[in-house]
């Protein structure tokens, strides 16, 4: 019998993908418990709880990170707002902040887990502005300094890497600086990469974060502006950033996959409220959650280069594939 290329060709196919024993012996890692951290929403005792994003309270963060570390789940990304806001955002310096209480509820009980956190004034001004304003005009020194004393009083409570969140030039420069006058040497930055996205609005609206101009955040990037992107993350990186987050996640895959080739900084796409929403769709006759479809996007973002992914469906994925 002759063999011809086509027929041989065939006959490679058959044995490359003819045994299931085969094709997950040639299949490349899987998205484990530990390419993920889990995002919390805090809220204060007597808060209403009907918000579009799940949230917790302190007394119920030990639970929740016990069940996080029993799946596997090595960190957790924590926001926090004021209950109370004003023009200077003083909740954000509180030294008993919810952010603070909320640090060392998740220590207290699992001091190996990682807790990222986000450093940024909107959940404390009384506009939900990211920055702080001088006679209407925005006032960046300020806006800096306040994020870095924010920063060190974060990392004082226990905190591991602590997130510049406002995209403004210079900050995680101030922020590094602080940390390290603080004694806080160790203690990471990981500023955010932000496009300007219609996916946050069930964060925004859950955390009371949305800004009283209704208008897009100044300093985030637009989605047509990759080269923008691009040159600010490597900037952040040139201002003492140890890595990077990237949101929203599955909008960011160039900017991952670019940033990739040109630092060895580890890069975290942050999969945003609206991705949590419209790719864990509930279904209609159960009630719960198909969480198959961001499953799929977090092995894409894992296969792009992603060192870890950030998410609200960290545990039900941790508890899907177990």
């Amino acid at each position: 019998m002759t063999t011809t290329p086509n027929t041989a060709a065939h006959a490679v196919s058959d044995r490359l993908h003819g045994r299931p024993a085969v094709r997950s012996f040639l299949e490349g890692p899987e998205l484990t418990a530990a390419d993920l951290s889990m995002v919390l929403l805090v809220r204060e005792d007597g808060e209403d709880t009907d918000r579009p994003m799940p949230t917790v309270t302190v007394a119920e963060i030990p639970q929740a990170v016990r069940d996080l570390a029993a799946a596997g789940i090595r960190s957790v990304k924590v926001f926090a707002n004021s209950l109370h806001r004003d023009p200077q955002a003083g909740g954000a310096v509180a030294p008993d902040s919810l952010m603070v209480r909320a640090i060392h509820a998740v220590k207290d009980t699992e001091p190996g887990m990682a807790v990222m956190t986000e450093n940024c004034l909107c959940g404390h001004t009384d506009t939900g502005e990211c920055h702080l304003t001088v006679n209407g005009r925005i006032d960046l020194g300020a806006t800096a300094a306040l994020t870095a004393a924010q920063a060190v009083i974060q990392a004082g409570a226990g905190a591991d890497i602590v997130g510049p969140a406002a995209m403004t030039r210079g900050t995680t420069w101030t922020v590094r600086q602080a940390l390290d006058e603080a004694g806080h040497r160790d203690v990471a930055t990981m500023p955010h990469l932000i496009f300007d996205s219609a996916l946050y609005e069930g964060y925004r609206t859950t955390m009371r974060a949305t800004p009283a101009s209704g208008a897009r955040r100044p300093f985030q990037i637009s989605p047509r502006s990759p080269e923008s992107a691009v040159d600010t993350g490597l900037a952040f990186l040139g201002e003492g950033a140890d890595m990077l987050l990237l949101e929203p996640g599955m909008l960011s895959v160039d900017i991952l996959t670019a940033l990739k080739r040109r630092t060895p900084a580890p890069l975290m796409p942050f999969s945003v409220s609206g991705e949590y929403t419209r790719l864990a769709p509930l279904g209609p006759a159960t009630g719960k959650r198909d969480f198959r479809p961001l499953a799929e996007l977090f092995t894409m973002l894992k296969r792009a280069g992603a060192e870890r992914i950030i998410t609200y469906a960290a545990l039900d994925l941790a508890r899907l594939r177990a």
